[in-house]
């Protein structure tokens, strides 16, 4: 290869890596080394797959992953059908003990076991999936008086907490491989 070539080459490697966006996801295993269990009664109120689900920052593109044996993993659509443990209507099902659900957008997740009565003994998480950040010019600044609400602030999304979560991938979007292309095939005449 000449060195004009290698130079070329090297110039869209550059390029590429700068102006692609990258997409990361992590993959959480719920619960932890113990997994999607019925909590023991000794277990403060029944929220120990809240408390785990809040020492974790969730993004959209992200995957929880469901062990259990002998149970199922339901996602209903609203607060109340999770406080009631109602499974009549989920909009998603499992019970293959190994499931893997996406977070496929910001907000709330409401997640129940199927069985009857491990619900109402607690297993069952709410988990809040964080807005995208974004970075645009005309965006408040954190000192701007409309930045202010009654909410408490959120984190940014990109404040994983890696402890539990299983692996971490990271993607060039589509955008970024078709940029690369169309450079590559130029340059060098590919076809």
């Amino acid at each position: 290869m000449s060195p004009l070539k290698k130079i070329t080459l090297v110039t869209i490697l550059v390029s590429f890596y700068m102006f692609s966006s990258c997409v990361s996801s992590t993959e959480f295993e719920v619960g932890g080394d113990d997994g999607w269990i019925v909590p023991q009664s000794n277990t403060t109120h029944g929220d120990v797959f809240n408390q785990w689900a809040s020492h974790n920052r969730f993004k959209v593109g992200d995957t929880v992953r469901f062990k259990y044996k002998k149970d199922s993993v339901l996602v209903v659509s609203s607060e109340d059908e999770y406080k009631k443990c109602k499974t009549t209507k989920p909009h998603f099902y499992s019970n293959n003990e190994d499931t893997v659900f996406k977070l496929d957008r910001p907000g709330f997740f409401y997640f129940i076991s199927g069985v009857s009565g491990h619900c109402e003994k607690g297993q069952k998480m709410i988990i809040k999936v964080m807005e995208p950040e974004e970075s645009t010019p005309d965006s408040p600044s954190p000192s701007s008086p409309s930045s202010f609400s009654s909410s408490p602030p959120s984190l940014p999304a990109s404040t994983h907490n890696k402890s539990n979560a299983l692996k971490t991938t990271v993607q060039f979007s589509s955008f970024g491989f078709v940029f690369f292309a169309i450079i590559a095939v130029s340059v060098f005449g590919w076809v």
